[in-house]
C-alpha cells in the first residue's frame, strides 16, 4: 500500500527519483498515465493490469468508458526505474500535469501521485474543509 507525501525535485532530464518507501513495489516495472485533477498516476505493473481488467468489463457501447478508456490508456507509459530509483517521465506527461521541477509524490493506497507542488498545495487546501464535513454516505462501509 503506498502512504504518505514526499517532495522529491525533478532533475534537468525529467527524471524522479522515487521514494525509498515506494521502490520495492515498482522495482519490477511501473505504468505512468494521465491521472485526474491533472496529476500523474503512478501503477505497479500488476495494479495497472488490474486497472485495464475492471475497464474492459466496461460495454463497449458505453460512451463514457470509451472516453475515458482513451485518455487513460493513450497517456500510459511503461517504465522500469534505473539501479538508484530513478524514473524518467515523459515530456507529454510532464506537460499534462504541469509539472516543474518541485513536486509531490503522494501514496494513495493502490497508487502514487505525482502533482506539481503548487497544484497540490492549492488542491489539498481546497479540499481539507471538504475533508472534515465528510460523513458515512460518502464512505463504502462506513
Amino acid at each position: 500500500m503506498f502512504l504518505g507525501t514526499y517532495t522529491p525535485r525533478l532533475d534537468e532530464k525529467g527524471r524522479l527519483i522515487l521514494p525509498a518507501k515506494y521502490r520495492e513495489e515498482l522495482a519490477n516495472g511501473l505504468v505512468l498515465t494521465r491521472g485526474q485533477e491533472r496529476c500523474i498516476y503512478v501503477f505497479s505493473q500488476r495494479e495497472f493490469e488490474k486497472q485495464h481488467e475492471q475497464m474492459s468489463q466496461a460495454p463497449i457501447s458505453s460512451r463514457q468508458a470509451r472516453d475515458y478508456a482513451r485518455v487513460f490508456l493513450s497517456g500510459a507509459s511503461d517504465e522500469l526505474p534505473d539501479k538508484q530509483g530513478r524514473v524518467t517521465i515523459p515530456s507529454m506527461l510532464r506537460e499534462y500535469a504541469g509539472l516543474g521541477r518541485e513536486v509531490s509524490v503522494i501514496g494513495t493506497g493502490n497508487r502514487v501521485e505525482i502533482w506539481d507542488s503548487t497544484a497540490w498545495n492549492a488542491y489539498l487546501d481546497e479540499q481539507e474543509n471538504a475533508f472534515s464535513e465528510t460523513d458515512d454516505e460518502v464512505l463504502p462501509g462506513s
